[in-house]
């Protein structure tokens, strides 16, 4: 009787433990997609009503800028940088995302391009990589700390 009761045990160690994994694998995919969306309608806000409003609805309080070699640190400084940016020409999508096993920070990268007119008015497009640092916040929301 014990080797049996000793197999049945083994047996349900092993199906509770690939249940948590698959459950961990759902829970992840679940935030992944969060920070997907967020990304998503971050760069829409932007495109909408300007980089401006998008950057300060999605920004952290702790968060930092890296722009032309310079950090720009907290809320506030990035509201300062901000403020006279209403270019609607800026537009992203993730092309990768991934969030730790916590599911408190995430961060993504993809392509960018950034539509703008010259000094002579003519359209001019700039095109690169961007990489952010999202991390929940207490109401569940995912907000930048890097970008």
């Amino acid at each position: 009787m014990k080797p049996i009761a000793f197999l049945l045990l083994f047996v349900l160690s092993l199906y509770s433990c690939n249940q948590t994994k698959k459950d961990n694998q759902e829970q992840m995919e679940i935030w992944k997609n969060e920070v997907t969306q967020t990304e998503l309608d971050f760069s829409k806000m932007a495109q909408k009503e300007g980089m401006n409003k998008a950057f300060l609805t999605y920004v952290a309080d702790n968060a930092v800028l890296l722009r032309n070699d310079s950090l720009i640190k907290g809320r506030s400084a990035i509201a300062d940088f901000m403020k006279n940016s209403t270019s609607k020409g800026l537009k992203w999508s993730p092309d990768f995302v991934d969030v730790a096993s916590s599911g408190d920070l995430a961060y993504t990268y993809g392509k960018y391009t950034y539509t703008y007119q010259d000094s002579t008015g003519a359209e001019k497009m700039s095109s690169g990589i961007f990489h952010t640092v999202w991390k929940r916040q207490k109401d569940g929301s995912w907000k930048f700390v890097w970008d």
